[in-house]
């Protein structure tokens, strides 16, 4: 395994080279102007694997976009690991906020990432830490230090929803089948504090849609005498969260699962400045529930936030108009024991109820997933562990995750298979945001990392 930081160091250039390739192609799963996009990025990943070291590698089709799978198998009396990522992206909109194209990617310094940072859409979600675990392979195949066997499951629509994914899953468990399932779809701490994800929130995504007048109205005419669909909407939305920020959406709570005083202060360990967070986010005070920290609104307690509003007349200059339509889209993050399904059907009797006369509703489901929490007592655990410490010198820190990653959950009732997060991202790559970026460091700490969970769990499994 000492070789690994040699192999690294002479192979850097290329193993950036090939992430910025990938990079390039715009493969928005959202959007269907992209779809050869991503059927070209799910072609690019097969190319990757092969070369990296499989010995089978197949696109999968399904009923969206295909899943690029791929094995290496050295003996089946070994521990299998199955590792799972997204080919897909974020769209990059708005365009304008971006420093440089988000599809020409460039390596530039920030504070955070003195050796330089991947500035790209999907550079950190998911492309760049995916491709982390293709160039472990290729190392711990090139070099003969692979000790277990591995599995690729590499998906196209993680950030609409993973349908694909769930029709696939049920129908291939037996090729499937593994020990463990390895992810690098979140971040740690810092560099030199590094975490391992034990929890991840649900999520529930829906789209409302308001309509007033059968069509827009002169706003001197009609104004004041008519109900105007995007004020409706507002005050609707405001609705949905009380003088403490608690959500007012009745049973939303019902379920919730409530930390103890002890997990809490265990959770309060982890290192972190109010001011460093206000300061990154250029914000003079944080916002949130009360009764709870920063760190814990954004991983154990449930949330409802607007994505995205529209309505009426947003060109350049004025026209005067009462819109007869007015739309939002609502995302609720999750915790454990909410049943996405259930709080989707919650939402949506609460705000067809709270709709005042005039207007009426519509609530569209779009798509959502069950929260997840993973024990840090199993050996797969810590094998992460004892891999993070290998390559960083520190004992990883467990951290629950605001993030979500709904397919985890079907992996573990599916497939009856325990999940490790091994993230190398930090919170300031601003994932899903204009200028996305991943450290160079972090990238190639990921593929010097990865191979030591093989080794360890392959001993911790004997």
């Amino acid at each position: 395994m000492q070789t690994i930081q040699d192999y690294i160091t002479n192979h850097k250039q290329r193993f950036l080279n090939e992430l910025i390739e990938l990079l390039k192609i715009p493969s928005v799963s959202a959007d269907p102007a992209f779809n050869q996009d991503v059927l070209n990025t799910a072609d690019s990943v097969k190319n990757s694997l092969e070369k990296a070291g499989c010995d089978k590698v197949e696109i999968c089709e399904t009923p969206g976009y295909p899943i690029v799978y791929g094995e290496k198998i050295i003996d089946p009396n070994l521990p299998t690991v199955l590792v799972y990522g997204h080919y897909d992206v974020q769209p990059a909109d708005p365009i304008d906020l971006w420093d440089s194209p988000p599809f020409e990617p460039v390596i530039k310094k920030t504070e955070t990432h003195p050796d330089g940072a991947i500035f790209a859409r999907g550079a950190c979600d998911d492309k760049g830490q995916m491709y982390m675990h293709v160039k472990a392979l290729e190392y711990m195949t090139k070099t003969g230090n692979l000790p277990c066997n591995v599995k690729f499951m590499i998906e196209g629509e993680e950030e609409v929803g993973s349908e694909s994914l769930a029709w696939f899953v049920p129908r291939n468990k037996e090729k499937l089948a593994n020990d463990v399932i390895l992810i690098s779809d979140t971040g740690m701490i810092a560099n030199n504090i590094p975490s391992i994800t034990t929890g991840l929130r649900g999520l529930s995504y829906v789209e409302v849609e308001v309509t007033g007048p059968n069509r827009d109205l002169h706003s001197g005419l009609y104004g004041g005498a008519v109900a105007n669909p995007i004020n409706v909407l507002t005050k609707m939305i405001a609705s949905l969260h009380d003088e403490n920020k608690h959500i007012t959406i009745p049973g939303f709570y019902d379920k919730v699962e409530e930390l103890s005083r002890e997990e809490r202060d265990e959770m309060a360990k982890a290192p972190f400045s109010l001011e460093d967070y206000k300061n990154a986010l250029a914000i003079d005070a944080v916002y949130g529930e009360e009764g709870f920290s920063t760190n814990e609104r954004n991983s154990i307690r449930p949330t409802l936030d607007v994505n995205g509003i529209w309505g009426g007349y947003t060109g350049e200059g004025a026209k005067t108009v009462i819109a007869s339509k007015a739309y939002a889209k609502i995302s609720m993050r999750l915790v454990p024991n909410q049943e996405w399904r259930e709080i989707t059907e919650l939402f949506k009797n609460h705000f067809e109820s709270i709709a005042p006369e005039g207007v009426s509703v519509k609530v569209t489901p779009h798509h959502g997933g069950q929260g997840y929490v993973t024990p840090i007592d199993n050996i797969a655990y810590q094998a992460a562990s004892k891999a993070y410490e290998a390559t960083f010198g520190v004992t990883p820190i467990p951290q629950r995750s605001g993030g979500s990653i709904p397919i985890v959950a079907l992996f573990e009732e599916e497939l009856k298979s325990k999940t490790i997060l091994m993230g190398f991202g930090l919170n300031s790559d601003a994932i899903h945001s204009p200028n996305e970026h991943f450290g160079v460091w972090n990238y190639l700490k990921g593929i010097e990392t990865i191979p030591y969970f093989y080794k360890y769990f392959t001993e911790l499994s004997k």
